[in-house]
Order: structure tokens, then C-alpha cells, then sequence
């Protein structure tokens, strides 16, 4: 007996499989792996954040108070060698010298997503990184356009940063229960933003290459290069290794970058991108020398800089808040921020088949968006290297605290009544798994 052919579905039928490709939903993308990751480094980050805080705001008490001129001949005191170009006041000791330790940090978590992250996938990667670029585009449009035709018109990569540290450590006070794709989100965004700051910082701030010292450069770097590739897990087990050979090395990296007329800071993120993420037998190498090194850019780095930096006297910003600088940032990093990450992640949905989601509002992804308006320690630098006039530096930094003062307020109106909602919600499912 013939056994009857299967008659195939009718189209549109419930028995028939979908034509139509899968709708992709936003910030559902993320391993048990990559989250754990995530919430270690967030818990640094957190702790790191609060001691910047407090560093800020004693620089900015101290420097409008009775000690405030011993304050400021400390931030100009000059020390170094100067036979080797480095008598620096200590103020560029912290911005040029102690920050290319924290952008040592950045480029080391850089490498990492680029090989073994969230942005090694065009799956994952497109949201951040396309966020990331609607976030600075829209910050810098709206500065330009304040500042256009002016001499201050250079300022505009000022609004464009993300301070990850400040954020992380904001969210973690005023939304703890937020949905963990979107604090990793948060995260991958500030890192991309960062790779964008470094980007801008080499192109548009570098005067002029002396090429000697680059190429002397070479020297130390692939000395350092070859130490992390081919001993690097020892390096990474060793307690004392990387202090006593790699560190000085970089040093010397640093030194020469610094006196080639590209700005310092870049030397640090050259020296973690030449840091392999594992090692010969796999064990990790990125991870251990950002865990090894991390307290000293968390800790003392970041927080002198910001000391210093935030030293701003009133007096010396007296433009505030009605110069079109304080405007165009503020500007800039309260609404530009907000509204480029915003209106990218939305213009994903609509014109791709990207959908957000199930647990994730667009009230969230505002709130994300207000808290990468927290941009200081990359913004604060870039007001340095924007600006000869002094006051023009002084009304930048003092709006740059305002402005993430304000991204915070934003950030809290929109995102603490879901937290609660969500804390909220969660408590009655455990209330009513305990009576079960």
C-alpha cells in the first residue's frame, strides 16, 4: 500500500513555518559568562568612581577657599628632568603622565572586547558602537553650533566622552536593580566612547610629530611587546613582574611619546593594545594586568587628576554659565548625549529588523543616555588641550562639572521610579515563592 505524500502547509497556515527572518531583539545578547564579567569589573569601577567624586569635590572646595593659592602653586609647581624635556608643573604630571595610566586601563578593556567581548560580534557590537557615534556626532553638532565662527569653536570634542567610572558608580547608587544588559550596555558604550576620545585626542590635538622620539619609541614598545607575548602569563602570575620590567619600559614609552608632540596619553593605550588577551597556554593575560594594575589608575591616578582638575577658582570662570563654551557643553552632554544614544538605538529598531527587549523601556535607554552625559575625566582633559586662555580652560572644567551634575539629576528622574518598580515587582515574586 502507497503511503500518502504529504500534503505541505497552506502559506499563512499555523502549521507553517514563518518566511519571514526572525526579529533580533536588543540587549538580549549577553553570556551568563560575559555578565559576571561585566559585574566584576562594575564593582571596581563603582568603588573607583566614589573616590574620584570625593577628589573632585575636595580640589574644587579647596580651590575656592583660604587655601586656595597654596592650592594652585602646588597644581604649578614644576619638577623633572629637564635635560630630557620633562619639567612639568604638577598639574600636566597628572593629566599627561598619571592619565596614561588610566588609558593604559581603557585600552587594555578595548583589546579585550575587540577579541573576546561584546564587540567582537557585528551582532552585539552594533548597538554600542552605533550609540557610542550618535552620542558624540550630536554632542559635537550642538557645540559647534553654538561656538561656530569663534575661536572656541575648537572645543567641541569636549561634550563628546563618557567618564566610565563616574557613570558606573551613578548608576550603581541610583538604579542598583536595573536590568544587567543594560548596565553592560552602559559599559561597552563609555569603552567604545573612550576608543572615540582617543581617536579625536591623536587627530585634532597633536600640533606636531618630532619623529626622532617616535621612532626611538619603537624601541621600548617592542621590547614590552615581546616581554607580554612571550612571557605573559608569567607576568601575569608574577606579584612584583609587571612593577619591576614592564612598568618601566612603559615609562620610557611614555616619555618618548610625550616628547614627540603626540599627546602622552596615547602611549598607554599603544602598550595595552600590544598586551595579548591569553597567553600561549590560554591563561588570561588582558584581565590579570588589569586586575594587577587596576588600583593604581582606580585609586591614584584618576583621583590626583581629578583633584586638580576640578581645582577650578570662580573668580576664573566668571563667563559662567552665559559664555557660549558653558553652553555648548552643557548642552552638549545633558541633551546632545541623551538624545544621539537615544535617537540611534530608536532609528535601529525602525529601520532594521532590531526590536528591544522584553524587560528593557525606552525610558531605560534615556536614562543610559543621560548618565553618558557624565563626562569628566576625558572631557576635563580635552579642555585643556582645546584652549590657551586660561579662563576659557576654567569656564570649560567648571561647566563639565555642571553639565554632569545635571546629566545625573536627569538620569535619576528618569530611571529611579523603574528601579523602584522593578525592586518592587521583584519583591512580590519572592513573597510569593516563600508562601508557596
Amino acid at each position: 500500500m502507497t503511503s500518502p505524500i504529504p500534503t505541505p502547509p497552506i502559506p499563512h497556515s499555523p502549521d507553517a513555518k514563518s518566511q519571514r527572518p526572525q526579529r533580533r531583539r536588543l540587549f538580549s545578547y549577553y553570556s551568563k559568562r560575559e555578565i559576571a564579567r561585566v559585574n566584576r569589573l562594575l564593582r571596581r569601577e563603582f568603588f573607583g568612581g566614589l573616590i574620584i567624586m570625593v577628589a573632585a569635590l575636595v580640589g574644587f572646595i579647596a580651590a575656592n577657599s583660604p587655601i586656595a593659592d597654596w592650592f594652585l602653586d602646588l597644581r604649578n609647581f614644576e619638577f623633572g628632568p629637564e635635560a630630557l624635556g620633562l619639567k612639568l608643573s604638577v598639574g600636566h604630571w597628572a593629566s599627561d603622565g598619571l592619565l596614561a595610566i588610566f588609558f593604559f586601563m581603557v585600552g587594555l578593556e578595548l583589546k579585550r572586547e575587540f577579541v573576546e567581548g561584546d564587540l567582537r560580534s557585528p551582532r552585539t557590537a552594533i548597538v554600542p558602537v552605533a550609540a557610542a557615534i550618535g552620542g558624540v556626532l550630536i554632542p559635537a553638532g550642538i557645540y559647534l553650533a553654538v561656538n561656530a565662527g569663534t575661536s572656541t569653536a575648537h572645543g567641541w570634542a569636549i561634550p563628546t566622552a563618557t567618564d566610565i567610572a563616574f557613570a558606573v558608580a551613578v548608576l550603581g547608587l541610583i538604579a542598583p536593580g536595573i536590568n544587567p544588559a543594560l548596565r553592560m550596555f552602559l559599559l561597552t558604550l563609555a569603552v567604545v566612547d573612550d576608543f572615540i576620545a582617543i581617536a579625536i585626542i591623536a587627530v585634532f590635538y597633536t600640533d606636531g610629530v618630532n619623529l626622532m622620539p617616535l621612532l626611538i619609541a619603537i624601541a621600548p614598545a617592542l621590547a614590552f611587546a615581546a616581554l607580554v607575548r612571550w612571557r605573559g602569563e608569567w607576568f601575569a602570575q608574577s606579584k612584583w613582574g609587571a612593577w619591576i620590567i614592564l612598568l618601566p619600559l612603559g615609562i620610557i614609552t611614555w616619555a618618548l611619546f610625550y616628547n614627540s608632540g603626540i599627546h602622552a596619553t596615547i602611549a598607554g593605550v599603544v602598550l595595552a593594545f600590544l598586551v595579548p588577551v591569553r597567553g600561549k597556554s590560554g591563561g588570561e593575560v588582558a584581565e590579570t594586568l588589569n586586575t594587577r594594575f587596576q588600583p593604581l589608575s582606580a585609586y591614584i591616578a584618576v583621583p590626583v587628576f581629578a583633584l586638580f582638575a576640578a581645582g577650578v577658582p570662580l573668580g576664573g570662570a566668571s563667563r559662567f554659565p552665559f559664555d557660549t563654551v558653558a553652553i555648548g557643553i552643557m548642552l552638549g552632554l545633558v541633551i546632545g548625549k541623551p538624545l544621539g544614544i537615544t535617537l540611534t538605538t530608536w532609528l535601529l529598531t525602525r529601520f532594521t529588523r532590531a526590536t528591544l527587549g522584553a524587560n528593557v523601556r525606552w525610558s531605560e535607554i534615556i536614562g543610559v543616555g543621560a548618565l553618558a552625559g557624565v563626562g569628566f575625566t576625558v572631557a576635563m582633559l580635552v579642555s585643556e588641550l582645546s584652549f590657551t586662555d586660561p579662563s576659557d580652560v576654567d569656564t570649560a572644567r567648571l561647566s563639565v562639572m555642571v553639565a554632569s551634575l545635571l546629566a545625573v539629576a536627569v538620569a535619576a528622574a528618569v530611571l529611579m521610579p523603574g528601579a523602584r518598580r522593578r525592586r518592587k515587582g521583584t519583591d512580590i515574586t519572592q513573597h510569593a515563592r516563600d508562601t508557596k
